[in-house]
């Protein structure tokens, strides 16, 4: 690069000299021009030589110092390398010295453990010689005993089996009865305390349906009209509503009799709008009765329309907007359907705020979740199976339609909301007086507590009271033990829950007593 450099630098100064004479050959200059300006043009090549050569040394100086710098670094690096490689020279020593050690104590550890080996086969071989003495002797006493009992070993293994089976069953039944109240007092508290403030938190009336309905006349003058000649007039009302008239020696009364309330009410209609009119004839009947036919879809809508109003519950189907109205006109076990229905939405919606739950989800449920008994037309379906079919037809939500279906165990729960739906219905239909039962109904099942429990061996008397509420078992104290009457409570209760059907729950009281009687003459 330097010789690169001085060429440049005498090319430039030739380049000079040239110019310079040029420009005094064309100007045709005198010679003594003409010499001066070569002396110039020398000066200038020698002043360039100069300074090239200078350039040249500098150069040389420098690629000399940074030999020198590179020579130092290398030497340095050098110097680094060698002494790491003594150094992982030293470790390596180091290492094989310690596995060279490791190796000597390996070698040593081995022949201890196979002196101890030699010992353990040893000791293996007498243990086994002391084994085979022991079952033999083990043997020889099994059939000294064998033949001292007259039992065989399996059979005396299989009573003694049995017999600590008895003994720990028996112990057992009291820990487990204490277990499962324990549970049951744990998880029912809550419960009830949810269940209480429900309850607590709504009212509703508990309306009696009766299957007879009382018509009020002004007089009793009335009758012979209703009557008619013959009985026409009273036999039209009855084919037309399909409702029984009986018209005794009651003063100012009719009884309209009938299963269906809707069509007692349209019986009561149609006889107040042809008393109020005074017309009262059979073609005059049956236009009335068409009327107020009419006039009743309109009031089952409006009742509907109302009460899915006062409940917040929006969005409803017109068809199940009209069977929630028809529920006006039913009774179940006489309690009335809707008073029912509306009852179980409020506790619903209650139970499922209680329980961080969507309310009107379950409020929605709880009123439809009886309209499967106000069908159109009868099917072989349950209730419940019915109403949910309806309610899926209608476009109602899956856990709603779940709810309805499921509320009678007739369908798998699958929504949260379903016991809820559940609890309430029973928590409405239980209230005191909300439904009536049949007496001969009531009497057999208070039959059948006291059978199941007087089939019990050793049970001398047994006493269904409080209604049916609590059952009171007393044993013989010769026959069933303090303990075998734990067992016996235990047991009554588990069958009573598994093979009756009851309202709320029955208290299986066991009393076992020992009485010693003398008499001093």
């Amino acid at each position: 690069m330097d010789q690169n450099i001085i060429s440049i630098i005498i090319g430039a100064a030739a380049l000079a000299v040239g110019v310079v004479l040029g420009k005094f050959i064309f100007a045709k200059d005198t010679r003594k021009q003409v010499e001066e300006a070569h002396l110039q043009s020398q000066n200038i090549l020698k002043e360039a030589e100069l300074r090239a050569e200078t350039l040249k040394k500098e150069k040389e100086l420098e690629a000399k110092e940074k030999f020198v710098q590179m020579k130092s670094a290398h030497d340095k690096e050098v110097m680094q390398r060698n002494q790491k490689l003594v150094d992982s020279e030293n470790k390596i020593k180091q290492k094989e010295q310690s596995i060279n050690q490791k190796e000597g104590n390996l070698d040593k550890q081995i022949k201890e453990n196979e002196a101890i080996k030699e010992t353990l086969n040893r000791q293996i071989e007498v243990v086994n010689v002391k084994r085979t003495e022991l079952e033999k002797h083990q043997e020889e006493h099994i059939r000294r005993l064998e033949k001292v009992a007259g039992l065989s070993a399996e059979d005396a293994k299989a009573q003694l089996i049995e017999g600590l089976k008895q003994e720990a069953q028996t112990k057992a039944i009291a820990p487990q009865q204490e277990i499962i109240e324990d549970a049951k007092q744990k998880a029912n508290k809550e419960a009830r305390k949810i269940v209480i403030q429900t309850i607590q938190r709504t009212a509703a009336e508990q309306a009696i349906e009766n299957s007879i309905t009382v018509f009020n006349l002004e007089s009793d003058e009335i009758k012979g009209s209703i009557i008619g000649r013959e009985g026409r007039n009273i036999r039209a009302i009855e084919a037309a509503t399909g409702v029984d008239l009986i018209v005794d020696d009651t003063p100012e009364a009719i009884v309209l009799s009938s299963f269906d309330p809707l069509r007692r009410e349209i019986a009561r209609l149609s006889l107040q709008r042809l008393v109020a009119d005074g017309r009262i004839h059979p073609a005059r009947i049956e236009e009335v009765v068409e009327k107020t036919k009419k006039q009743l879809d309109d009031q089952v809508m409006e009742i509907g329309e109302r009460t899915a109003m006062e409940l917040g519950v929006h969005g409803l189907h017109k068809e199940l907007i009209r069977m929630v109205g028809r529920m006006r006109f039913r009774s179940s076990y006489g309690q009335n359907l809707l008073m029912h229905s509306r009852e179980t939405a409020n506790l619903c919606a209650i139970m499922a705020a209680e329980l961080g739950l969507n309310p009107k989800l379950a409020k929605r449920a709880g009123l439809l979740h009886d309209i499967g008994k106000v069908p159109d037309e009868e099917t072989e379906l349950s209730h419940a199976l019915l109403g949910a079919k309806l309610a899926e037809k209608y476009g109602e939500n899956p856990a709603v339609v779940n709810a309805i279906g499921a509320h009678h165990d007739e369908m798998e729960m699958q929504y949260v909301i379903s016991p809820i739906i559940q609890a309430c219905d029973a928590i409405s239909g239980a209230r005191p007086g909300a439904r009536r039962e049949i007496m001969q109904q009531y009497i057999q099942r208070i039959k059948d507590l006291e059978n199941l429990a007087q089939a019990y061996q050793g049970v001398e008397k047994a006493y269904a009271i409080q209604a049916g509420r609590e059952l009171r078992v007393i044993v013989e104290a010769d026959k069933v033990s303090d303990a075998d009457s734990d067992k016996l409570s235990f047991e009554i209760a588990q069958k009573i829950q598994t093979e009756m059907t009851f309202p709320g729950q029955i208290k299986v009281t066991v009393i076992r007593e020992k009485r010693a009687v003398n008499i001093a003459r």
